[in-house]
């Protein structure tokens, strides 16, 4: 008899008072929420986290968390056991893997007692290389798969933790479901008549070309986005390139 396997998995995003754990930034926001076999149970976790330094302005402008919102907020040792103990053990979607986990080990680093990394407590799964990989040479930050999904983030006016990881699973979701969708739809397709059987045959008959495709590396693609972002901002939102279409 098969056992029936339960995946829990935690879709995880934070905010913090910068970009670099080199300048000592910290985290002020965890927000998470739970999926249990492609299921959300609706259980939470989310705290705002006092870090005991200035927040960025440039942050601020993306999270809109004041440094005086935070001032009576615990600090990140005193919650950590409660959310180390809602993680452990699940599988962790990120958007962006490798900046939240970077600034979540900075943060146990600074813990007193046993040292802990989150890739001993947890597997980590990094939505953004997975969009990458599905799609290529286009943007693929959070907004951009809403609108390619579907996804509503029209509540979504600046980052916040919690909501960023609610649409998180949502478009999580959407992209590993859609296959699915479309291997059940072929399924219900009526069986083809001889005259399309006749056209696919001649199609088939015409010998493929072989074009040579160069795709950009990862690092180009980021650098891409990266200069996007800039000429958006320079321009006061007028980015041609990133107009909706």
């Amino acid at each position: 008899m098969t056992e029936n396997v339960v995946k829990r998995q935690v879709i995880l995003d934070t905010e913090t008072t910068g970009i670099s754990t080199a300048e000592d930034h910290r985290i002020i926001e965890i927000g998470c929420v739970e999926m249990v076999n492609r299921r959300l149970t609706g259980q939470t976790f989310h705290q705002y986290i006092n870090p005991h330094r200035e927040i960025d302005a440039g942050a601020i402008e993306v999270h809109g968390i004041t440094n005086e919102f935070l001032a009576d907020k615990p600090s990140f040792e005193d919650v950590a056991e409660d959310f180390l103990q809602f993680i452990d053990g699940a599988e962790l979607i990120i958007h962006n893997a490798p900046f939240d986990v970077g600034f979540i080990d900075h943060e146990l680093k600074k813990l007193k007692g046993e040292k802990r990394r989150v890739n001993t407590l947890c597997s980590v799964l990094d939505t953004l290389k997975m969009a990458r990989d599905k799609h290529p040479g286009q943007k693929n930050n959070l907004d951009a798969l809403c609108k390619r999904y579907d996804v509503d983030n029209s509540n979504r006016e600046l980052h916040g933790a919690l909501l960023d990881a609610e649409i998180l699973a949502d478009v999580y979701l959407a992209m590993t479901g859609g296959q699915v969708a479309m291997l059940l739809a072929a399924e219900e397709v009526e069986p083809k008549t001889s005259s399309e059987n006749e056209t696919e045959e001649m199609l088939t008959a015409v010998p493929p070309r072989k074009l040579r495709v160069i795709r950009a590396s990862e690092e180009e693609l980021a650098a891409h986005e990266a200069m996007l972002e800039k000429v958006q901002k320079s321009s006061g939102g007028e980015c041609v390139w990133l107009r909706e279409s």
